[in-house]
């Protein structure tokens, strides 16, 4: 946690620089501690006896890599990266069930090691994990695991997909879950968390569209798919499409129907991004935006009432496409590419 005088103090350096940069060639690291080439292969060596896997790199000077091992070594944490582990062990289970355990005694662990000035820093600071409501169910740490593996290795993820059961009543409750959709094929593009629930971003290659997931939701399928080459993420970057496809900023398709239905009963499927407007008591208006012109023309499926596809021109055209896939279908044909 802090350094100590001498040769301790020294190796604790030496083994910050390893863990702060992928290569340091031996001189630098010599240059760096203030010792001569040979005291820092010593060092090296007493690194290797504690369990930290060490390699020794080629090159014109030689230098120093630290690898990942196979069993975990003492770690060494500065002060701000003490507290932050601590704090964030008494969170961790908060959104993600099947580590508790875990993280109670990692918890034990990290706080029995502390410095009592760190000690105190993070007894002052109880926090309490409130598990979430029926509306923020936890996700198994083994789906987290699994869908994290495959972004990382960017393979297509195969998995079932629950879908609520809602009506139109209770659809903001979204409290029932329904049967199991068919299996979902995706190109797998980020996993990140929004308001208490985590999303995997990913390319659906079913639907020749992006789309987002709640992991809860997820039954992962083994084995993975082939791996496949990264897009480009509408928006840029998946801070900037998550806010975008929840709050509605900046969609690049927008249009606006006209549904006969009461403004009551169309706002809790038009979601707080979409304008909602009264014409009459079975007339409403809503302006409403998707990343694709055939997304939201599909939003048109959901209802069982006549709907007016008011504009733009492509949005009328996307609907037309979609139109006639769902004929094909209907009809036993093939699906044109």
């Amino acid at each position: 946690m802090s350094d100590s005088p001498g040769p301790s103090g020294r190796l604790l350096h030496l083994l910050s620089l390893l863990q702060a940069r992928r290569d340091w060639p031996g001189g630098v690291l010599a240059e760096r501690l203030e010792v001569s080439p040979r005291t820092v292969r010593r060092d090296v060596d007493r690194l290797r006896d504690l369990g930290y896997p060490v390699r020794a790199t080629k090159g014109p000077d030689g230098g120093y890599r630290l690898d990942a091992g196979t069993e975990l070594p003492p770690l060494l944490f500065d002060d701000e990266q003490a507290v932050a582990v601590a704090v964030a062990l008494q969170t961790a289970s908060a959104g993600v069930s099947g580590i508790e355990e875990g993280a109670l005694r990692a918890l034990a662990t990290v706080r029995q090691v502390m410095p009592a000035r760190l000690r105190g820093r993070v007894d002052a600071l109880q926090v309490t994990a409130v598990p979430g409501d029926p509306e923020h169910p936890k996700v198994d740490s083994a789906v987290l695991m699994a869908v994290g593996a495959a972004v990382r290795a960017r393979e297509v993820l195969r998995f079932d997909y629950e879908r609520p059961t809602w009506t139109r009543e209770d659809r903001p409750a979204e409290a029932d879950v329904g049967a199991t959709a068919p299996p979902r094929r995706v190109e797998p593009h980020h996993l990140a968390t929004w308001s208490g629930r985590w999303y995997l971003v990913a390319w659906d290659l079913d639907r020749v569209d992006w789309r987002t997931f709640r992991v809860d939701r997820m039954t992962p399928k083994t084995p993975t798919g082939p791996r496949v080459a990264p897009r480009d993420l509408p928006g840029g970057d998946v801070a900037s499409y998550l806010q975008a496809a929840f709050r509605g900023r900046e969609w690049p398709c927008r249009g606006e129907f006209v549904i006969a239905a009461p403004a009551a009963a169309v706002q809790p499927w038009a979601g707080r991004q979409s304008v909602v407007e009264e014409l009459g008591p079975e007339r409403t208006r809503v302006v409403t935006g998707s990343w694709s012109w055939e997304r939201l023309a599909a939003w048109v499926s959901w209802w069982e009432v006549p709907v007016q596809i008011v504009g733009p021109a492509e949005l009328r055209a996307a609907a037309a496409r979609l139109g006639e896939r769902f004929l094909a279908a209907a009809r036993g044909r093939p699906a044109e590419p």
